[in-house]
């Protein structure tokens, strides 16, 4: 099956964005087998266009990219081509998460499971927070990396600190690892990519 042009455009915007990312071996490992996997095969196609009030915040973010790097621009152009084709979707309430969260976030699956390309073995999307929006704690089996569009701070681990990656800044989360994110007085955009492991 063919894979959308704009999804192909999309995903090699993100590979070069990590590749100018100081990534740790953690990090390029999986985007690397992420990567491969996405050349091996496409999956079903699906489009959708559901929004929620979190998304009137995605051009602030990308306007929080422009003049950053091109390989950063690029990811935004690209995700903005297929954006209204995406069902956005949004993670219930859960621990320690801010009070504004539901209107607060939003989760663009580009590809995995509800996505644009359909599948289960690996997820590329975004994650877009309005200002002063903290995620839930959660944890997830896949293993994980995230690429940093704006500012935003994070924390990973039952016990870790809150770090800030910068923009530009990538970094990995473990299988089962504890982690969340929040926004402070601008909105947060992060790329993501998952694998399946074992």
């Amino acid at each position: 099956m063919s894979r959308y042009p704009d999804v192909e455009t999309f995903l090699t915007s993100v590979r070069r964005g990590y590749q100018a990312s100081d990534m740790d071996p953690d990090t390029r490992r999986c985007v690397n087998a992420v990567f491969a996997a996405l050349e091996a095969g496409n999956g079903e196609r699906n489009e959708g266009g559901r929004r929620f009030p979190a998304c009137e915040y995605l051009d602030a973010a990308a306007r929080l990219v422009e003049g950053k790097r091109p390989e950063f621009e690029a990811i935004m152009a690209s995700f903005t081509a297929l954006e209204s084709l995406i069902d956005w979707t949004r993670r219930p309430g859960g621990t320690n998460a801010s009070a504004n969260i539901m209107e607060g976030h939003a989760n663009a699956m580009v590809v995995g499971p509800g996505g644009l390309e359909a599948r289960d073995d690996v997820q590329v999307g975004i994650s877009l927070l309005a200002p002063n929006v903290r995620y839930p704690d959660h944890r997830h089996k896949p293993e994980e990396t995230y690429l940093c569009l704006t500012p935003g701070e994070f924390r990973h681990g039952d016990d870790g600190d809150w770090f800030s990656p910068g923009v530009g800044g990538s970094f990995y989360n473990h299988p089962d690892m504890l982690h969340a994110m929040r926004s402070g007085e601008q909105p947060l955009l992060a790329v993501w990519c998952l694998r399946r492991v074992g």
